[in-house]
């Protein structure tokens, strides 16, 4: 009688065992019909020759994967990301003439956010098993989960981070003359040194002209120096738990922030005239910016002033860290959702987004982009160049030596990005401009006042000081403050 009893209760443990085993090892599949293919519909906001390389892979796959599995996939592009969160939006809110989700849609954590909250989004872990998931960048994978709940809604199919770009052309006499040094530009604080050298050095060129310098630095996003020097100096300026948000506005952090952005711009250190800080390379009116990895696209050939032109040669460098800042840099990057539907559908756009994240299309892809693959497997210089030279692929210099400096470190970077939470959107809309559009407007009635007259070293300490911090402190508080609250 025991030995039945022990016997039982073996098979139950070596049941329960397999079944455990199951349920991490193997994911949910559909049988389709080649005979009768599902067709999947894209929506994403890839042009140029990131949209052709796309539409390429797409090709590809429905003559190969797609054509044995029964699997048809077509896309559509909506030029720009926010011309596709509007339709997505109206998608979910059903307004007239607005067009149903597709099957998979391109999506930042926010909007993917938005959509999962009304019930519309496939629960993707269902259809990978716990090894597939294993070979994704884990801060990349990690983003797509935006609850606690341990349900993946968004794959990463591509990521960026930021780099510095540097005009080397004009830096080379700058750097000889004053002895800065490219290493120099690896903190946010070494940056704002050099920056006010060389507002210096060039002001020394026209000593008949008094406070006539040049700017040096920009910077295209400003959420993302909140967000990630919060991070380099330990805090997390949203901390998010089960989707409710702690806004962590540490004064002392802030205000380094502040030290080093407001401040030097003010001091005519920097500046910001284009929409994006490769315009102002353009234009000579800085030599240095951060931005997306994805910008080394259009950092320009040459400068071209009204009165001179010419070729500017360029550095890559990676993005600055925060004096004494932990090396985090930032995540960025729309990922692919998957909208909730029939099984068939589903596990047809998982098919699909498997093939394309995989190491040979990702790379072909992300060489067209400049942005990161997404396999763990492929975020390497070896990778890149065997892909390059098997596809004879012929990528742009730039974008190339961009990839190279980032995957340089890759293993040794820590890459984040805040989790999705309710107005995380507004929030971070907040961030980019609440503190560029009060330095813009300061600087601006500055200038007109010691146009008119008034002393430059009076303007600016008014400006500057602590009561000015201060003062704007209150108003950045209190418009999250505002946004957290609704």
């Amino acid at each position: 009688m025991k030995k039945r009893i022990v016997a039982a209760l073996l098979t139950l443990m070596l049941l329960a065992s397999l079944a455990t085993g199951c349920g991490k090892n193997t994911a949910k599949a559909v049988k389709l019909d080649p005979d009768n293919p599902v067709s999947l519909k894209i929506w994403h906001y890839y042009n140029g020759t990131q949209q052709a390389t796309f539409e390429d892979l797409l090709e590809e796959f429905n003559a190969t994967v797609g054509h044995e599995d029964g699997i048809y996939v077509e896309a559509y592009s909506y030029g720009s990301v926010s011309d596709l969160e509007q339709a997505i939006t109206s998608a979910i809110k059903a307004e007239v003439g607005a067009e149903n989700l597709p099957d998979i849609f391109s999506s930042y954590a926010d909007t993917a956010y938005a959509v999962q909250q009304e019930g519309k989004l496939a629960d993707l872990s269902e259809y990978f098993t716990e090894e597939e998931k294993s070979k994704y960048v884990d801060e990349y994978l990690e983003e797509g989960y935006l609850e606690d709940d341990q349900s993946l809604y968004l794959l990463p199919v591509a990521k960026s981070t930021e780099i510095l770009m540097l005009n080397k052309t004009d830096w080379e006499p700058f750097s000889e003359a004053t002895g800065a040094k490219l290493d120099d530009l690896k903190t946010t604080e070494g940056i704002t040194e050099v920056a006010e050298k060389y507002y210096e050095w060039t002001d020394s060129q026209t000593p008949d002209v008094p406070d006539d310098g040049k700017a040096f630095y920009g910077r295209d996003s400003m959420s993302n120096y909140f967000i990630i020097g919060m991070k380099q100096m330990g805090k997390e300026i949203f901390e998010v738990n089960d989707g409710k948000v702690t806004v962590n506005t540490n004064k002392e952090l802030i205000h380094r922030l502040w030290e080093n952005y407001y401040v030097p711009y003010m001091k005519g250190y920097f500046s910001s005239y284009g929409k994006f800080a490769s315009d102002d390379v353009k234009t000579g009116d800085i030599l240095a910016y951060t931005g997306s990895t994805a910008s080394a696209f259009y950092f320009p050939d040459k400068v071209e002033k009204e009165d001179d032109s010419y070729p500017i040669e360029y550095v890559v460098q990676e993005s600055p860290i925060m004096e004494g800042g932990e090396n985090y840099r930032v995540q960025q990057g729309a990922g692919m959702a998957v909208a909730k539907s029939e099984e068939e559908h589903e596990y047809a756009s998982t098919v699909f987004l498997k093939w394309f994240t995989q190491k040979e299309q990702n790379l072909k892809f992300v060489c067209e982009s400049a942005y990161m693959p997404v396999l763990k497997e492929s975020n390497n210089i070896k990778a890149l160049e065997q892909i390059i030279k098997e596809e004879k692929i012929d990528m742009n210099h730039k974008a190339y030596d961009c990839l190279k400096t980032v995957l340089r470190d890759f293993d040794n970077t820590k890459f984040y990005t805040t989790k999705s939470f309710e107005n995380g959107y507004s929030m971070r809309k907040i961030m980019d401009y609440n503190l560029k559009d009060r330095v813009t407007a300061d600087k601006t009635a500055m200038d007109e006042a010691i146009a008119a007259g008034a002393s430059r070293e009076e303007e600016l300490e008014k400006y500057i000081s602590e009561e000015s911090f201060e003062s704007w402190y209150k108003e950045f508080y209190e418009a999250l403050s505002q946004v957290q609250s609704k």
